[in-house]
């Protein structure tokens, strides 16, 4: 579906008109604390990531040292 001929030619004076009108109907309180709230979010993102990520790389380090179980020769032998 092809996009409407003014939504490809929008530009900067276009968004900034679109900011202005959004400013204007919502007012400055709301568009900050909806920011904020985009803000935490993105924050709590960041963090599961790297919780995540953590989380791996423990699981990882636990299946590395498992993997190895056997017991170290040190040049003696039993027979």
């Amino acid at each position: 579906m092809p996009m409407p001929f003014f939504v490809q030619n929008i530009g900067l004076p276009g968004i900034l008109l679109i900011a202005v009108v959004v400013l204007v109907l919502f007012g400055r309180g709301k568009i900050s604390s909806l920011m904020g709230e985009v803000g935490k979010g993105i924050t709590a993102f960041k963090k599961g990531v790297s919780d995540g990520t953590k989380e791996l790389e423990a699981e990882e380090e636990a299946a590395e040292a498992a993997k190895d179980v056997t017991p170290e020769d040190n040049g003696k032998d039993k027979a």
